[in-house]
C-alpha cells in the first residue's frame, strides 16, 4: 500500500488549518495538525513529515525561530519547509528564506498555488541528475555520499545548496542565469522567486568557506564556477 506524503501543517488559526487539511487530503496527501511550537516538536519527533508548513506568527515561538532550530539539528535539517506569512515585503521574505525556509507563500493563497508549491519542494529533495563524483580544483562533491569536501576537509551544505553546487560544478566556467538555475536545479514549477537563488548562493558561500570564491557573481547575467580561488 502506498504511503500518502505526511505534511505537518503548523498554524495556530484553526480556520486556515482546516481549510489547508481538507484540501491536501482531497489531493493525496496526510495532514497533520499542529497548533503551537511544542505540538508542532512532539510531532516531529514523533515521525518526520514529509513537508512542513509553517506560520510565522505563532503563539510562544514564532515560526522563524523554529525554521532556524530545525534546519540546524542532524534529523530535520532535510525536511523542507513552506513558510506561511500575512507579511509580504521582500525583507520579510529574505528573512524568512535566510531562517532556512525552501519556500514562502504569503496570506490570503489559493489552494491551487499551495498545492503547486508543497509539489514543487517534494519534487526537489530527490533530484535525479545528482549522481557520482564531481572535482574542480581542490573542491570534490560525491553525490552518493551526500559528501562535499575542500583540500580533503569536509563541507556541511544543506540540501539545497547541494543541488545547486552540483549543478554548478557540473558546467563550470558557464554564466547561469537565476532563471535558468531555478528551472534546472529547482525544477519545472513557475512560483519561486528569482531572489530564491541569491538567498541559496549566499548560504553556498558561507559554507564553502576558502573555497567561496569559486562561485562568482557575473553583474547583470547570474552566476559561474571558476576553479580559481582568489586569495
Amino acid at each position: 500500500m502506498k504511503t500518502l506524503p505526511r505534511i505537518l501543517i503548523v498554524e495556530d488559526e484553526s480556520s486556515i488549518a482546516e481549510l489547508i487539511a481538507v484540501n491536501l487530503r482531497h489531493n493525496g496527501f496526510q495532514p497533520i495538525w499542529a497548533i503551537d511550537s511544542e505540538t508542532a516538536q512532539r510531532e516531529l519527533d514523533d515521525v518526520l513529515p514529509d513537508v512542513i508548513l509553517l506560520d510565522w506568527m505563532l503563539p510562544g515561538e514564532s515560526g522563524l525561530t523554529l525554521a532556524r532550530r530545525w534546519r540546524s539539528a542532524a534529523r530535520t535539517k532535510a525536511v523542507p519547509i513552506l513558510m506561511l506569512t500575512a507579511r509580504g515585503d521582500e525583507a520579510d521574505r529574505v528573512a524568512g528564506l535566510d531562517a532556512g525556509a525552501d519556500d514562502y507563500i504569503v496570506k490570503p493563497f489559493s489552494p491551487r498555488e499551495l498545492l503547486a508549491r508543497i509539489r514543487a519542494v517534494l519534487r526537489r529533495r530527490v533530484p535525479e541528475s545528482v549522481v557520482g563524483v564531481v572535482k574542480m580544483g581542490e573542491l570534490q562533491l560525491d553525490a552518493e555520499t551526500h559528501r562535499v569536501s575542500f583540500a580533503g576537509k569536509p563541507i556541511k551544505v544543506g540540501p539545497t545548496e547541494f543541488k545547486l553546487l552540483h549543478h554548478l560544478m557540473h558546467h563550470p566556467e558557464r554564466v547561469h542565469s537565476r532563471g535558468a538555475l531555478l528551472d534546472k536545479v529547482w525544477g519545472d514549477h513557475v512560483y519561486i522567486e528569482e531572489r530564491t537563488v541569491d538567498v541559496h548562493i549566499k548560504r553556498l558561500r558561507e559554507a564553502l568557506g576558502e573555497a567561496a570564491d569559486m562561485i562568482e557573481t557575473v553583474r547583470g547575467a547570474g552566476y559561474r564556477m571558476t576553479k580559481q580561488v582568489n586569495v
